[in-house]
């Protein structure tokens, strides 16, 4: 173990010890030690650390993931359509009054849906890597475009809670929805670690996946229903938070690299924390403003994907 992977551990470790307790003591812009008989900790506070380790599990999780299925390191769930599509199934079910319908399965649907939509259209327009990216974009924007008519058309009580909830909300995150949802999320996670190989061959190309004896069929269709599992678990929790499952894949794949079952459960991991202390910092930076999560991941995410794209195009043209 070399010392980037000992200052990883240590960092991790070290993050998962502290900051479930940063996020309990703080309040207001202050520390305190918590009370656990305080029902403002134990029925508002705790749920929404919970929230947010499960959601950004799921999200590094299903970025790691989608990475290896589309083959291009800046994949993302808020990026190629996967949240657009669960946050469009669940914005029909809340504006259009389908109570009876549950949100978990509904955003599960519907990442789903705009998964298997963006591979089909990649492999009909036989535009490669590059056209299945852009083909995520094209759905992206089309579930967005078809949420915001919904939006437009319905009263302004819906309107109003839907802005908050599409922003990335934890502190919307309804206890009756929080274990069905993380529940969801789970089997998604679970379902991507046990195709982590089939992931990793993928990796190599279409052809050498299947000279090693790997069904890239359906790799493919068990890896976008685990995506659209964990993303559409998340999705119905907090609403849409972009950037998180490409930064922390990435992150950790130039410290770690390794297997793909291996970079999905440190994602997972990462994920949790990395989103565990923007929320705690986004509750607490502009008191008492409570900040959408969404929003604070949105701030650092674009510097990163920059940065990324610049270092992808620079490895390109020096191959």
């Amino acid at each position: 173990m070399n010392a980037s992977h000992r200052w990883l551990w240590a960092g991790l470790i070290a993050a998962s010890l502290g900051l479930p307790w940063l996020a309990l003591s703080s309040s207001a812009g202050h520390l305190a030690w918590p009370d656990l008989a305080d029902p403002l900790v134990t029925q508002l506070r705790l749920p929404r650390i919970v929230a947010a380790l499960g959601v950004g599990a799921a999200l590094a999780a299903s970025g790691a993931a989608l990475q290896a299925l589309f083959r291009n390191p800046l994949a993302d769930p808020g990026l190629i359509g996967t949240s657009g599509g669960a946050a469009l199934a669940v914005i029909a079910v809340l504006a259009l009054g389908l109570a009876g319908l549950s949100l978990p399965l509904a955003a599960f649907g519907g990442g789903l849906a705009a998964t298997w939509l963006i591979l089909l259209l990649a492999r009909l327009a036989k535009g490669g890597l590059a056209g299945l990216l852009l083909m995520g974009l094209v759905v992206g924007a089309f579930c967005g475009a078809v949420s915001s008519l919904i939006l437009f058309l319905s009263d302004d009580l819906t309107l109003r809670a839907a802005s908050s909830w599409l922003a990335g909300n934890l502190g919307a995150a309804q206890p009756d929805r929080l274990w069905p949802c993380l529940l969801i999320a789970g089997l998604g996670v679970a379902l991507l670690c046990a195709i982590g190989r089939d992931l990793d061959c993928l990796l190599l190309g279409e052809e050498s996946a299947r000279s090693l004896g790997v069904n890239t069929v359906r790799t493919r269709r068990l890896a976008a229903a685990g995506a659209a599992l964990a993303t559409g678990g998340a999705v119905a929790l907090s609403g849409v938070i972009g950037f998180v499952g490409m930064m922390i894949p990435n992150a950790l794949a130039l410290l770690v690299g390794g297997c793909r079952r291996k970079l999905i459960l440190l994602s997972a991991w990462a994920g949790a924390l990395f989103l565990l202390a923007v929320d705690t910092l986004a509750r607490n930076i502009a008191w008492p403003l409570d900040l959408p999560v969404g929003l604070m991941a949105a701030f650092a995410g674009p510097p990163f994907f920059i940065w990324l794209f610049r270092r992808q195009q620079g490895s390109a043209n020096h191959a």
